[in-house]
């Protein structure tokens, strides 16, 4: 029965005491990217059942989660370990509930994990009152050299117009940030500090250029130097498009299209007199196919032109309407009388003859069988059939 009340007072002094309390909690960061050489900052918040209690009633504590004894920060620098003596410190205030920690100087072996532990110091004498937050740690993974920073341009550089290149690199040291420099001056530049979420932080710095035609293709950089010595920087070409582009571009075209339809124009204009023209002689002198028959027969007859009344009559009609009676054989009459016949009628030749009354020269062969005889030798492959 005594063994069964001593469990029982126990039990109730184990889950009745504080430092199983709910009362006792602590929210850390519990992962953080740590730049050697530089410095880190790990947020840290806790609450504990006697609120309301002065700094100085409060004692915190950082230590090792593997070993509790192995202090990295205390507020009597004797108990701390000598590996991380005069790099740590609170930047909170512990009656304010805050339990933040910076370290600087970050070494390759500070890799953690790291736990805080409150006391309440109420009299002089040790305390039983704390409570270590071995669920809330913050482990670092460490850097050995920084990242680079986000240079960023404009899609579209214009010369001589304004635009914004920005520059942004992401620590976590908050208590020294880091500085970025540019490669270039300008009157407007302006730097952002935020808070991306707790315990990272981003600088952004933002750069007003004018560009200049001189600017085209060179480069711009921008510098990031960390608390610690250590940077890194980020370089990106400047492409200016210049505003005389426009013109080089605008102006061919407008002189080709122009070109082209000066051109088209004057070929429509061409094309239409031409037609006209060809219509008028076409009008005046018969078709281009008795035209061509009449040149053809000139040609290969050798002699003068025939008159124009007969110029504008087809050969075979020439020919078809001559009366019988005008035909005369030459063949039948001695050479002399032929000489005699011609002159004779070429001395009563009207000054204008009609078609169907005059003789054929006295050269021409007839066919006696036949009065529409046509001279082979005369008609040719262009005449009208």
């Amino acid at each position: 029965m005594d063994n069964q009340r001593k469990i029982c007072l126990l039990l109730a002094v184990i889950f009745c005491s504080p430092v199983f309390s709910e009362d006792w909690k602590a929210h850390v960061v519990q992962n953080l990217d740590a730049l050697v050489s530089s410095c880190i900052v790990v947020p840290c918040s806790f609450s504990h059942p006697k609120t309301g209690l002065p700094s100085s009633k409060l004692r915190g504590i950082w230590h090792l989660k593997s070993d509790h004894k192995k202090i990295i920060y205390y507020e009597d620098q004797t108990r701390v370990d000598d590996n991380f003596k005069g790099r740590t410190r609170l930047l909170g205030h512990l009656g304010q509930d805050n339990c933040t920690l910076e370290m600087v100087e970050i070494k390759n072996h500070d890799n953690g994990p790291f736990c805080f532990r409150i006391e309440l110091v109420e009299t002089a004498q040790p305390t039983k009152d704390m409570f270590s937050f071995v669920e809330e740690c913050v482990s670092f993974k460490m850097l050995p050299e920084p990242p680079k920073p986000s240079l960023n341009l404009p899609e579209k550089i214009i010369q001589g117009r304004p635009c914004s290149v920005t520059c942004s690199i992401f620590h976590t040291c908050s208590t020294h940030m880091p500085k970025i420099t540019w490669s270039r001056t300008s009157d407007e530049i302006t730097e952002v500090h935020r808070e991306l979420q707790l315990g990272n932080w981003e600088v952004l710095s933002t750069l007003i250029l004018i560009p200049d035609e001189k600017d085209d293709h060179n480069e711009i950089t921008c510098t990031v130097a960390f608390h610690g010595g250590k940077t890194s920087f980020t370089t990106s070409k400047i492409y200016v498009k210049r505003t005389e582009n426009f013109n080089h571009i605008i102006i061919p075209t407008v002189v080709g299209l122009g070109t082209a339809v000066i051109f088209g124009v004057l070929c429509i204009f061409m094309v239409k007199k031409y037609k006209t023209r060809i219509a008028e002689l076409q009008s005046q002198d018969g078709s281009m196919w008795n035209r061509l028959s009449r040149m053809s027969h000139r040609i290969r007859s050798g002699g003068p032109a025939p008159p124009r009344s007969e110029q504008r009559r087809s050969i075979w009609g020439r020919f078809s309407r001559r009366q019988r009676g005008d035909v005369v054989d030459v063949r039948s009459v001695p050479n002399n009388m032929s000489s005699q016949i011609c002159d004779s009628k070429n001395a009563s030749k009207p000054r204008f003859p009609s078609p169907k009354s005059q003789a054929k020269s006295c050269h021409y062969k007839e066919d006696v069988e036949d009065d529409d005889y046509v001279n082979t030798a005369e008609l040719n492959v262009y005449g009208n059939l």
